[in-house]
């Protein structure tokens, strides 16, 4: 097994302070493509004992990624993101190859904007959701990085649990 991406290495063109989230993007990527494989769209789907399902996961990482992504660069929600927040939790017919083309896009975009800042930005305040919450780009970043791990393992536990049921 190769090792974990953050131990693979520094990325090239890219300040040490700002790679963490890369890594994270790379690491979820290896996972989700590993831990998914083979799964039915039913069970993409399946919530079993009500537990998230791997697609509202996947989704979710997704969007929550962009919408971060978003605050970084001190702008506001577009409708499109509202209204794809709404329908997350929302069983779809997306496949698992969707749904990796789906997260590719979010990091992909993600990780262009990251890769643009300057590491003297990361103490920069900025402001997340309506409330107009105050964070540090630096808080973002790691925000986006802890929350895309998070959902990863959750994926990766429903996908083990669909396929013993």
């Amino acid at each position: 097994m190769a090792a974990e991406p953050w131990m693979r290495g520094p990325i090239p063109g890219v300040h040490p302070l700002l790679a963490p989230v890369l890594y994270s993007f790379q690491q979820a990527r290896e996972d989700l493509d590993r831990h998914t494989a083979g799964l039915t769209v039913e069970q993409v789907w399946a919530s079993p004992y009500g537990v998230g399902s791997v697609g509202f996961h996947m989704r979710h990482i997704a969007g929550s990624t962009g919408r971060l992504v978003t605050y970084l660069q001190k702008r506001s929600l577009s409708p499109d993101q509202l209204a794809a927040l709404q329908h997350e939790q929302e069983p779809g017919e997306m496949t698992r190859e969707d749904l990796l083309a789906l997260l590719e896009a979010a990091f992909s975009n993600a990780e262009a904007v990251v890769r643009s800042l300057p590491v003297e930005s990361l103490p920069e305040p900025r402001e997340v959701g309506r409330q107009r919450l105050p964070t540090t780009v630096a808080g973002l970043l790691t925000h986006i990085a802890e929350h895309t791990q998070r959902h990863v393992g959750q994926t990766i536990s429903t996908a083990k649990l669909i396929r013993r049921i």
